[in-house]
């Protein structure tokens, strides 16, 4: 590919944006922010549920940045933001933002690792 070192960068800039986003999120949710009380409230969830979700999705950004289990951190953090707008929907909430990340995730997912382009297209093994 002639511009892949451009495409690999802007994957890492992706993931760096997704990370940095992520983990502060994990963060609020770990120590109980007063706005992810809030949003624990409106959601109908425990706070220390929220704790627990915080956790999973601090090691699930973790997974996706580290190149190796990225693929893995990948699909953990789809199903992860699946269930946040399964939340919102339940919630009546909106879901734009929510989208938006699983959509990002999988541009950054899809230029750091070009095998799952060759698959989603291909369809071979």
């Amino acid at each position: 590919m002639k511009n892949s070192k451009g495409i690999k960068i802007t994957g890492w800039v992706l993931t760096g944006l997704i990370a940095a986003a992520l983990i502060m999120s994990a963060f609020m949710k770990i120590s109980l922010n007063e706005m992810v009380l809030e949003n624990a409230a409106k959601a109908g969830v425990e706070p220390s549920t929220f704790r627990i979700i915080g956790i999973v999705e601090l090691l699930s950004v973790i997974l996706f940045v580290i190149p190796r289990t990225g693929i893995v951190g990948t699909v953990l953090l789809a199903a992860y933001f699946g269930g946040a707008i399964a939340t919102h929907v339940f919630s009546h909430e909106p879901i734009g933002t929510v989208i938006g990340f699983e959509i990002v995730i999988s541009i950054a997912a899809i230029l750091r690792y070009p095998e799952l382009t060759q698959r989603l297209i291909s369809g071979n093994k």
